[in-house]
């Protein structure tokens, strides 16, 4: 495996992306809308540096199976709690990649009418763009790469990683 991004990378990102929410968002509260499962760390971290009233739902998505590529079929796997109508909402992604699964839930989050829907991520792969997307806040960008680590996985595994590395072909190898 690359190394990618450091720790220290993704804790300047992660600074810098709330800093923006905080000075956007000053005086209003936001709520938080993590896409599990990879959104989880990149959220924790992001929650303790906001200054802005905040509360924390999860949606968990999927649609890349066990592959490295999306399938372009989205299930939600588990369904989020909270209604959105009137709130400030902030999607928060691990990274936003195709755009299919994102596109899909922003067309049913804003069936809700929030106030006010916003997209947040740590990576914007850039490179493999299929739906356009918004993202309002962004860490950190990226071409094109398999990455894992920082919450990212293949196969449910390296997300425990504490920083961000391109997978190259060689390491592809199924979980036991």
């Amino acid at each position: 495996m690359k190394p990618l991004f450091s720790a220290d990378q993704i804790r300047h990102a992660t600074r810098a992306v709330a800093a923006a929410i905080n000075r956007d968002y000053a005086g209003r509260p936001v709520h938080l809308l993590g896409v599990l499962k990879g959104s989880f760390l990149f959220l924790a971290d992001l929650v303790r540096e906001l200054q802005v009233d905040c509360t924390v739902d999860f949606v968990r998505l999927s649609s890349y199976g066990g592959g490295t590529a999306t399938s372009g079929q989205v299930a939600e796997v588990m369904p989020r709690r909270d209604a959105l109508a009137g709130r400030h909402v902030i999607v928060v992604e691990e990274i936003v990649d195709s755009g299919t699964t994102l596109a899909r839930l922003l067309e049913e989050l804003r069936a809700e009418g929030p106030a006010s829907l916003a997209v947040c991520t740590l990576i914007d792969k850039t490179g493999r763009r299929e739906v356009e997307v918004p993202v309002d806040y962004r860490g950190l960008t990226l071409e094109d790469g398999f990455v894992i680590g920082y919450g990212l996985d293949f196969e449910e595994r390296y997300r425990h990683l504490p920083a961000v590395y391109v997978m190259e072909e060689s390491d592809f190898t199924p979980a036991p």
